[in-house]
């Protein structure tokens, strides 16, 4: 006798059982009525017990079908709710997704509802958190992370530039401006007698950007320091000084004029600032290649706005590589802006 009956004839074995004949099991899988006949036969000669009387075409259960079929009954319904939960899941998309505060504050936060209008079904997840994710430890499906790119053993790829310059509220121009005297238009007088507001995680930071593109040193000047880009930009915003700021942050601002540039005369720095980042394997699911595949077409969007706002500014672009994170090693994880 075997003792291991084969799955089909425990199914073949429950429906019949359910349905009490041959015929409307048969339908229901879809076989011949001899298929199930043959079957229940077999099933019997495995267990080495009768399972069914058989009066003509009614299929009445022994004491020992009884018992199989209590058990295969319960199995079988477990089955079923699980292949039902599995096909809902599969129709109700989720998806976990990370990403760096202000860059979820001001830059993907307000183009979430176009994604939202294009998949309503979807579950979506959404973690503004400063630290790169723990895919071995965290159930996160991808992490859209400000930095240098340095994330070993991770799938990495940027997705967006910065353009960084210094801003500013206009009236604090203006101010800047007179007090310069002369025609106002001199960007080192403007940067000597600024206040400068400094975002201590910001990959580029006064000093360094200084050095970059090649202006001189700006003395003694006050700064403030914050650790988020959006507390650096509600300051400039409200006149407290000048922050050294990527477009990416304030492109809405410096659109709505809330913002300004200190200067058009001083260059801006442009370098990968943005990334895509995530074990391989999580590149294969279908949520995540649908996500990644509207980031970068909103990411590509973007860029081209950038780059027509500082043509309209005419300003003179510098291409850098990722900059090493000041004040820190270079294999350091960044932290988010």
């Amino acid at each position: 006798m075997s003792r291991d009956p084969t799955l089909n004839g425990m199914l073949y074995f429950e429906t019949v059982a359910r349905h009490g004949g041959v015929s409307k099991a048969a339908d229901e899988l879809g076989v011949s009525g001899s298929a199930v006949s043959q079957q229940i036969k077999l099933l019997e000669q495995q267990l080495g017990v009768r399972l069914f009387f058989r009066e003509k075409r009614q299929f009445r259960l022994t004491a020992d079908g009884e018992r199989l079929f209590h058990s295969t009954s319960v199995a079988f319904r477990m089955i079923r709710d699980a292949r039902h939960l599995v096909a809902r899941q599969r129709e109700r998309r989720q998806l976990i997704l990370r990403v760096s505060p202000s860059f979820g504050m001001f830059w993907l936060g307000p183009r979430l509802a176009r994604f939202i209008q294009q998949h309503p079904s979807w579950d979506l997840h959404v973690d503004a958190t400063p630290d790169p994710s723990d895919f071995e430890r965290e159930v996160v499906d991808l992490d859209v992370r400000y930095g240098t790119g340095d994330w070993p053993g991770l799938y990495v790829e940027a997705i967006l530039s910065d353009h960084v310059l210094p801003l500013c509220s206009p009236a604090y121009r203006t101010q800047l401006q007179e007090a310069v005297g002369s025609d106002g238009e001199d960007p080192t007088a403007l940067l000597c007698h600024a206040r400068l507001i400094d975002s201590v995680k910001a990959l580029t930071r006064w000093d360094g950007w200084l050095k970059q593109v090649g202006a001189p040193p700006v003395g003694d000047n006050a700064h403030l320091r914050f650790d988020r880009s959006w507390m650096a930009m509600q300051l400039a915003k409200r006149g407290v000084g000048v922050t050294l700021e990527s477009v990416t942050l304030a492109y809405d601002d410096l659109m709505s004029g809330a913002l300004v540039p200190l200067s058009t005369a001083l260059p801006v720095l442009r370098y990968p600032a943005y990334w895509i980042m995530g074990p391989s394997r999580n590149q294969s699911r279908r949520v995540v290649q649908v996500f990644c595949t509207w980031l970068r077409e909103e990411c590509a969007h973007h860029e081209a706005g950038t780059r027509a706002l500082m043509e309209q500014f005419g300003f003179r672009i510098v291409e850098r590589p990722t900059p090493e994170r000041q004040g820190a090693p270079a294999l350091v994880r960044p932290s988010g802006s």
